[in-house]
């Protein structure tokens, strides 16, 4: 008999054979009952002394939570049980035993604090909760490639091994490479351009890149996922107006297709509205310093000011973007940038903008900005053989998630995060 999950066997007769998780026990003395979970679902097994086989209802004693078994028996009608049917089993199969204690409590509402979670991050995911947050992650990142892919983007795979910081100012980890100096990526930002600026014209990718800045904070990794674009013939108007579309379309998405999972984290998810605003209006609105960046805090007001809203701050301040976003009017020295910020559920989801595709301008931003234009010379003549206007952003499918799920720490949208402190699981 072929495996049925356990979703399906609500919809079948007779017999059936599913296989799973033991999530709860529960002797009646006469009556025992063991729930069992797959990734479709959960299902009540029933075992009746004197009417089931001997040895079944012995071993329905002994199971522990988490053990995987295999399930044969017969499907029944019972209002009294989960989604109204249950198995009463011929034949129960222990395929591995879970030892006991378990180090982490994995019921619905467990009480194990982050850091213990993660240390057993493989049993925190047979929590129905934490598998709920990523199979929404998974939509997202499914969603986002598939917006892209259908609108002429060609699927892209930067290098994760770098010579040269690609943009400036944030620490890299060193890596042994044979006998050169190399870098983990922190952006795939140089490549995209270069593919960008190529009559491919148009790029998008998820790409794990790092970042070695030394914080402890509840909203960055050391590690995460880019979702990436870069295309041609593009000021930072036209890759906004990328942007609003598909996060509209990725929370369409987690909205028709997550539904169980957003009810269970208990969110109330609607589709975005958008509000442009330039950085000299957000100043002035927030009562910030012009000339600084903004703060979390800062971000958490605006989210209060335009409420499930996309709010797309624009036109900064050059002095405070990286020396590959363009300036107004391809000025070296423009108090004013093609550079933006969108913020989103009162966090920062993505900085991005136009890029500068002359390299004479390049050069003397890459000296504005401190950097040797030596150490950028591939990328500097990457633009000196017919390179257009283009721009581009990148998202981190990590913050994505925080952001939309309101999670209070960004670990929790991490399978196996890596921060400063944590290099395993």
């Amino acid at each position: 008999m072929a495996r049925t999950y356990i979703s399906d066997a609500f919809n079948k007769k007779g017999e059936v054979e599913v296989c799973g998780w033991v999530h709860d026990v529960r002797d009646l003395s006469k009556v025992r009952f063991i729930v069992v979970k797959d990734v479709s679902g959960r299902i009540q097994v029933t075992g009746l002394k004197g009417k089931t086989k001997d040895d079944v209802f012995n071993l329905m004693n002994r199971l522990s939570k988490e053990s995987v078994v295999l399930i044969r028996g017969k499907l029944k009608d019972s209002k009294q049980a989960p989604g109204g049917k249950e198995i009463l089993p011929s034949e129960i199969e222990l395929i591995a035993k879970a030892e006991h204690p378990l180090p982490i409590d994995v019921s619905d509402h467990s009480k194990t604090e982050l850091p213990k979670r993660l240390d057993y991050r493989f049993l925190d995911l047979h929590r129905e909760r934490i598998q709920a947050i990523f199979k929404i992650q998974s939509t997202i990142s499914v969603a986002f490639k598939e917006h892209f892919v259908k609108k002429g983007f060609m699927d892209f795979q930067p290098p994760s091994i770098i010579s040269s910081a690609s943009e400036g100012g944030t620490e890299l980890f060193p890596a042994k490479y044979f006998e050169k100096k190399a870098f983990l990526a922190q952006s795939p930002q140089l490549y995209k351009q270069m593919a960008a600026c190529s009559p491919i014209e148009k790029v998008v990718t998820i790409t794990p890149v790092w970042r070695a800045e030394k914080h402890n904070t509840t909203r960055h990794l050391n590690e995460c996922r880019q979702m990436d674009i870069e295309m041609s013939f593009a000021d930072q108007k036209v890759v906004m107006k990328q942007l609003e579309e598909v996060v509209k379309y990725i929370v369409e998405q987690v909205i028709e297709k997550n539904k169980k999972e957003v009810d269970l984290l208990g969110v109330k998810l609607k589709v975005p509205k958008v509000k442009y605003i330039s950085y000299d209006e957000t100043v002035k609105l927030l009562k910030v310093k012009h000339g600084e960046d903004l703060s979390p805090e800062n971000e958490r007001q605006l989210n209060k000011e335009f409420p499930n809203t996309i709010v797309m701050v624009h036109s900064w301040p050059s002095a405070i973007k990286p020396f590959y976003i363009m300036t107004k009017d391809e000025k070296p020295d423009a108090k004013l940038s093609e550079g933006f910020d969108a913020i989103y559920m009162g966090i920062e989801i993505t900085s991005g903008g136009q890029r500068i595709h002359i390299p004479e301008l390049l050069e003397k931003r890459l000296k504005v900005k401190g950097l040797d234009p030596k150490d950028f010379k591939h990328y500097v003549d990457s633009f000196r053989f017919g390179a257009p206007p283009h721009g581009g952003w990148s998202i981190g499918l990590e913050r994505f998630t925080q952001a939309i799920l309101n999670l209070h720490n960004i670990r929790e949208a991490c399978l196996f995060p890596r921060d400063r402190d944590r290099l395993t699981p």
